[in-house]
């Protein structure tokens, strides 16, 4: 059985720790040693003859005097002291070795435990990264899917982490298996749209057939026509659900396929295909197509800028509104503006317009204009390539919504 994370963390720093204390003992050893071992008098003890108080040799077997035992010391002239003087001597001579081991523990002792202990910490350092380094790569795994544009974005980062089958790796292992499983639910989520999409053209489709030919009969009659002409009005609005949903599913996947799209061009095209809805609603459209390269899907691209102008006629003061398109460059960004006149938008609704199906005000009824997926559809393009959305209510009405792009370096 391999030792857990916790164990190998435990041994890697006891022996760390215990391996510091060995060369902080080594040190202070080595330090101690070489202050003892400098040149010094050396202190002896010994025995010597003196004659006794009398002044009379004392007589011992054998003959000659009585021996006596007794301290003497040398000091720095070289004098042998006895007694008193000798005591103080000593003494002294013990209060410099005291003093100098005294002065190697604490001074330069403490140098060393310093040093020691840096390297040590040093050591640590480096260990502890290393064995934690797996837990930087779950972490950043991680804040690529949260920092993803969309919610289905970044699914397919995975960590894969190889090595021993410890905690790190548990976690590793599991925070996989929650994003595949997450990653295939929205894709099945995209799919079903998708699929339901399509299914639902085809009945539709083959209804405003058989309306049409309904009313293009000789026989028709006047109530008739004016059923087939409802009829096809509300089946066009579930066509331009279905293409909305349509598109939305296939704007939220990653745009693999880029070209250089200049959207310049896009808003010259755009605002040729809107000025007769335009003229009809009484609204002046107006453009600045300044130079804003871009990389992209064209087709995607040109459907936002749509979406944008389309929603700026389409929710704008009735025979007297105007909508400003401009496109421009600036620094490493291309950009779109859109801004419209219009009512007045609270600033707490804005966020709310780019969810899908949301609609402002007396536009919530189910006769109002468009499908409620415009703004959707935009976020989704704009994130798709990278950019981003954002919408500021203007102080006299309407909305000034500002598309970023990453500019084409080419």
């Amino acid at each position: 059985m391999k030792p857990t994370l916790r164990a190998r963390l435990t041994l890697i720093y006891a022996g760390l720790f215990l391996l510091a204390g060995i060369l902080l003992l080594a040190v202070t050893y080595a330090l101690f040693s070489n202050q003892l071992s400098r040149d010094r008098r050396v202190i002896i003890q010994g025995t010597y003859l003196s004659p006794p108080a009398t002044g009379t040799p004392t007589p011992i077997p054998g003959g000659g005097q009585t021996p006596r035992k007794d301290l003497y010391v040398m000091n720095s002239d070289g004098d042998v002291l006895t007694g008193v003087d000798a005591e103080r001597v000593m003494r002294e001579q013990n209060a410099r070795v005291k003093a100098a081991a005294t002065k190697t523990l604490l001074a330069q002792g403490s140098i060393a435990l310093v040093l020691v202990g840096g390297l040590a910490t040093g050591f640590g350092w480096l260990v502890a990264g290393r064995v934690l380094a797996p837990l930087h790569r779950v972490t950043d795994t991680a804040r690529r899917i949260a920092a993803a544009p969309a919610a289905g974005r970044g699914l397919h980062e995975r960590i894969a982490l190889k090595g021993p089958d410890d905690e790190v790796k548990s976690l590793a292992d599991a925070f996989d298996t929650m994003v595949e499983r997450l990653d295939h639910s929205f894709d099945g989520q995209r799919r079903f749209v998708a699929n339901a999409s399509h299914e639902l053209r085809t009945p539709l489709t083959l209804g405003r057939a058989l309306v049409e030919v309904a009313m293009h009969r000789k026989t028709a009659s006047e109530d008739l026509l004016q059923l087939g002409g409802t009829l096809l009005e509300i089946n066009a609005r579930h066509e331009q659900l279905i293409g909305g949903l349509l598109l939305l599913a296939d704007s939220e996947k990653q745009v693999t396929a880029t070209y250089p799209v200049n959207l310049a061009d896009v808003i010259t095209h755009v605002a040729a295909q809107l000025t007769p809805e335009a003229d009809t609603a009484g609204v002046t459209l107006t453009t600045d197509s300044g130079d804003a390269p871009t990389t992209g899907d064209a087709l995607l691209l040109e459907r936002l800028v749509h979406n944008l102008v389309e929603n700026g006629i389409r929710h704008n003061l009735a025979d007297h509104g105007w909508v400003r398109v401009t496109s421009r460059r600036t620094d490493d960004v291309a950009e779109v503006e859109v801004v419209n006149s219009g009512p007045s938008v609270p600033p707490y609704e804005v966020e709310a317009l780019f969810k899908p199906f949301h609609r402002l005000g007396a536009d919530r009824l189910v006769g109002a204009k468009g499908a409620g997926l415009g703004l959707s559809i935009v976020q989704s393009v704009a994130q798709a390539h990278g950019g981003s959305v954002r919408a500021v209510p203007r102080p006299d009405g309407g909305l000034a919504i500002t598309v970023r792009l990453p500019v084409d370096p080419g």
